[in-house]
Order: C-alpha cells, then structure tokens, then sequence
C-alpha cells in the first residue's frame, strides 16, 4: 500500500480507526456460526482527510466501503476513475487493484469499513447491481450514521464474542440501510403508493372478481405499466397477489368457522369450489380440508 508522506506525518485531525486484531478474525469471526457470513475487519472514520492517497495494485482480501459525506475524492477501479461527492458512496470488491484519494481542493470526509465473510462476495454483487458506475447517491440519514458509531463505539470496548456478533448484526443492518434505502428512510415513493392503495382495494373485495383492467383503472395507470410496477415491488403478478389474499382470507375461515369449503369457495368470490381447492392446494402444499385437519385447534 502507498500513502504519501504528509498523510504518514499528520494524519487527519480527529480521525478514527480500528483495526480487528488478525487473530480474532481467524479463530472467530471466521468460524462463528453467526459472524462468518458476514463481518467488519476494519472500521473508520476520515474527516476533511486532506493528501488522503491510498494505492493497491493487487487489492487485497477484503471489501471496501467508503461513504463519503462531505467534500470531494476519487476511486480508481481497474484502472477506470471515478469521482465521489457528498451523499454518495462506492464499494471496491476484494482482490480488484484500486486507488482512492482525496480532492487536493476540498478533501472528503468519509466513513469507511473493510469487511469479509462466506456471503460478502454476494451482498457485493447486490450493491453493485443496484448503484450506477459503482457509486449509488445515499442521502445522509442520522440513523445511519447511528448504527456506524454503535458499531464503533462497541468495537472500541473490547472484542467479546458477544460484542463481535452484536456489531456484525447491526452491520448487516447498515448494508440493509444502503441497498433498500427508501424502505430504510420510511419514505413511500409514488410507485409504492400505488401497490399500496391496490392491495387495500383487492383487501376490500376479497369476495369478488377483479380483473387487471380493474386494479389498473383503479390506479389510473395502463394495463401493463401498473403489472411492471406492481411485479417489481412485490414480487408478483397482480392478479397472483389478488388470490395469495384470497388463500390467506381461506386460512382463517377454514381455522376459526365451520363453513364448508364450497362455502368458503363462494364467500370469496370463486363459484367453482374445485378450482378454489386447486388454488389453495398449488400455494398451501395442502387440500383445504388437509389444512384444516392439520392445523385447526381442538
């Protein structure tokens, strides 16, 4: 690794860091049942990291993560620059050549954290997928910040078996917190308010028929543009959804009441109580009446 030599000399006032010792990642963060999936090796904190230069020409063996929160830097990645800014943040996969530096005119501050484990190869390759040029916007979010200083406030008392799988818990907290922002920020854009007042409308018909046409009138958008969103939040296919509501509503009916199940058939808007038992059986694994036999209480 190359760092200049104002860097080695001065340091960056007020900065922290923590350097697991090897030995405790060796015979514990990489054996334990809960921290091998998943765990910090180093972790820090750079403000205004002025002559900040870091070289690699062979990476080394763990991610990188460097949120970048004011300022300005850049990050060399196979050979390929890219500029950070404010609200941004950028992960270097292990073993890629790489070199960071901070802007010689307003040098960033930055939090940042090495981290390796059996799955961290994978939660790179979703970071990366989701975010443009390496680089996804992060608005700041205080707690965020939060879960950082908890991880470093924790790691900074000790490295108890306790304490390493407590912090590699909420790292994987913090991850969440990049690649699902919205969710993390509790902010519902416009696409989830659509799905969100359809399924409250299917709730509100479950014994009734709705057709696509509907549920896109509803929403007033086209057909196939209201089954794009609606299949990227959930998973599902509109009408998919309609009769997962329908099967879960049959759940309850068949645990709580007597009705039959051509009854229940009808109750939620399926004339055809076989093509109902077909339904329930491809999604429950199970007949309603097997169902009911196996999980109604005495």
């Amino acid at each position: 690794m190359k760092v200049t030599e104002e860097r080695i000399k001065h340091g960056f006032k007020g900065q922290r860091m923590i350097v697991l010792p090897r030995k405790i990642i060796s015979d514990f963060l990489a054996k334990d049942h809960l921290t091998r999936s998943i765990y910090i090796t180093d972790i820090g904190y750079y403000p205004k990291a002025i002559h900040h230069y870091v070289e690699r020409k062979h990476g080394i063996n763990q991610n990188i993560l460097i949120y970048c929160v004011e300022g300005y830097g850049w990050v060399e990645i196979n050979g390929r620059q890219i500029s950070i800014e404010p609200s941004q943040y950028i992960i270097i996969p292990a073993n890629q050549p790489h070199i960071y530096a901070a802007d010689k005119g307003v040098a960033w501050t930055i939090y940042w954290v090495h981290f390796n484990g059996n799955l961290a190869n994978y939660v790179v390759d979703l970071i990366i997928k989701h975010s443009k040029d390496y680089k996804p916007y992060l608005a700041y979010n205080e707690n965020r910040i939060k879960l950082f200083e908890d991880i470093y406030s924790q790691l900074d008392k000790g490295y108890s078996d306790d304490t390493l799988r407590y912090v590699n818990m909420i790292f994987y907290h913090f991850l969440s917190s990049l690649l699902y922002e919205e969710k993390f920020n509790g902010e519902e854009t416009n696409k989830l308010s659509v799905v969100s007042t359809s399924i409250t409308f299917m709730k509100q018909n479950l014994n009734g028929v709705l057709s696509l046409q509907d549920l896109a009138d509803k929403s007033s958008l086209s057909v196939s543009h209201f089954s794009t969103v609606f299949k990227r939040e959930t998973g599902y296919s509109p009408i998919d959804y309609f009769n997962h509501l329908k099967v879960q509503q049959a759940c309850q009916y068949l645990l709580f009441t007597n009705m039959s199940i051509k009854e229940i058939s009808f109750s939620l808007g399926i004339e055809d109580q076989y093509y109902f038992s077909r339904m329930f059986a491809k999604l429950m694994n199970a007949s309603p009446k097997e169902y009911r036999n196996r999980n109604k209480s005495s």
